[in-house]
């Protein structure tokens, strides 16, 4: 059985043909929608905006594993266990938080 344990394991799955189709496949059927806004009443989709920093498209939609992918290696590529999340609803899933930087300049008078 495959494992997914180190950040090469997972890295060469995630660059994988397998992955890179049944992730379209998943976002397809979601209709490129966050489920997990969705089930609280807000609309999340895919702006298709470019970075230019970057130099790639602005990642706004991803496809998640709701059983982890490192602890259920057999549901790698199980479309029932596969959901299209917004980057934010990802990032609370997985316990990670990134606070936006204050606007200095927020309150000061507008010319």
């Amino acid at each position: 059985m495959l494992e997914y344990k180190t950040i090469q394991q997972k890295r060469k799955f995630y660059d994988s043909g397998d992955w890179k189709r049944i992730r379209e496949k998943i976002k397809k059927r979601d209709n490129y929608e966050c489920q997990e806004c969705k089930r609280h009443g807000r609309v999340s989709i895919d702006m298709n905006e470019y970075s230019e920093s970057a130099k790639r498209k602005k990642i706004k939609l991803v496809v998640h594993h709701i059983k982890e992918l490192e602890h259920y290696p057999e549901l790698a590529l199980n479309e029932d266990n596969l959901e299209t999340v917004c980057v934010n609803c990802h990032n609370k899933e997985h316990g990670r938080s990134f606070e936006r930087k204050r606007n200095k300049w927020e309150h000061d008078e507008r010319w």
